[in-house]
């Protein structure tokens, strides 16, 4: 990216916008009507904000919360860059809601600048996602999966949201629901899912499917999902169907995708693997 822009991009997920910046300027006062959650990966940056005065290094993350007046501006010539993502407040109240908050509930970030490995991981694998996530159904399960599970880090770990169900006490009693939304998976692995439906499916929340399937299966679900296809994808092969038809018929956006998935999980091409099967 040149200095001295900053771009937004479009993401696959509805009601969250990334963005990225590597520039000299100084920003004036402003806010967002959206809850921020960013990190700073080269430079330093000085801000005054509703929450006080700031200062942001590389590896840090810093925060916005909606509505917020803010500036910004670089410590010297060099000036920073970072990431962004915007999700719009819903988002977190839904994920607040199903951690059974207490109501009314007010939900802010804590602080402006957040020092948390933990954190910095979820938010790369996030924005990772949100990025590079093509319209293939089960690259968009695993991006709506890794916003999820960022937007339930942050809002556990540094919200002043104050949460009913400690979560250790969300993991236990759902085996036969996580089976019941494997065998949807299971029984049609072409069909597009969502980590909504898939909850429903289950009759549990996000949070709670997410760890009950991990533990059930070994995967989470988007994973799992790839490994049905995968599947599928060999059986159709191994029969002799033509590679484009055999992606096409397992569920893959494109045959370019099986490739892909196949060489991550079994180091060898399909049309390899057709040589000898055939």
């Amino acid at each position: 990216m040149n200095r001295g822009r900053v771009v937004m991009h479009r993401c696959v997920v509805a009601g969250v916008q990334a963005t990225t910046a590597d520039t000299t300027q100084s920003f004036g006062r402003h806010s967002h009507d959206t809850f921020g959650i960013g990190l700073v990966w080269r430079g330093a940056q000085r801000s005054a904000s509703g929450r006080g005065p700031v200062e942001a290094r590389a590896g840090d993350i810093i925060t916005a919360n909606p509505g917020e007046v803010h500036d910004g501006s670089p410590f010297d010539e060099r000036g920073r860059a970072w990431r962004m993502l915007y999700f719009e407040p819903e988002l977190i109240y839904d994920v607040v809601n199903e951690f059974g908050a207490h109501a009314p509930v007010a939900v802010e970030f804590k602080q402006p600048v957040l020092h948390d490995q933990a954190f910095t991981a979820h938010f790369e694998h996030a924005f990772a996602a949100a990025m590079g996530a093509s319209i293939a159904p089960v690259e968009a399960l695993a991006t709506e999966t890794s916003l999820f599970v960022l937007m339930a880090y942050v809002v556990r770990a540094h919200t002043t949201a104050r949460l009913r169900v400690p979560a250790h006490e969300l993991n236990g009693g759902v085996g036969a629901s996580i089976r019941r939304a494997r065998a949807r998976i299971d029984d049609d692995p072409c069909n597009p899912v969502t980590l909504a439906a898939l909850a429903a499916e289950a009759g549990l929340s996000r949070f709670q499917f997410l760890r009950g399937f991990a533990r059930d299966t070994g995967l989470p679900p988007h994973a799992y999902l790839i490994q049905r296809r995968l599947s599928l994808a060999r059986h159709l092969i191994a029969q002799g169907t033509a590679l484009a038809d055999a992606a096409a018929g397992a569920g893959f956006a494109d045959q370019s995708h099986m490739t892909r998935a196949f060489v991550r999980a079994f180091g060898v091409t399909p049309a390899q693997y057709a040589g000898a099967v055939r």
